[in-house]
């Protein structure tokens, strides 16, 4: 069986995921901040911060999920699903 030589992803597709916490981490300081600023309370912000956190993370992955791939995406996909 001839093994052939896998494909390095880029840069931008290894970052992705890093991006998409980072994202989720910015929305979910503001959330914090907002009630840390609007009720004085660290604790309250913290679990806000942790809420919006998780709910941005979730969100984000359900639109992640519902796109299409695009040609090329598919031609990999094939190619990994038998054995190319």
């Amino acid at each position: 069986m001839s093994q052939t030589p896998q494909q390095q992803p880029s840069r931008s597709d290894r970052l992705k995921p890093a991006e998409l916490v980072g994202l989720s981490a910015v929305m979910a300081l503001f959330v914090g901040l907002v009630i840390l600023l609007t009720t004085r309370e660290f604790v309250l912000a913290l679990i806000g911060f942790g809420v919006a956190f998780i709910v941005v993370l979730v969100v984000i992955a359900m639109f992640a999920l519902n796109m299409k791939p695009n040609a090329a995406e598919e031609s990999d996909l094939d190619d990994q699903n038998h054995g190319r």
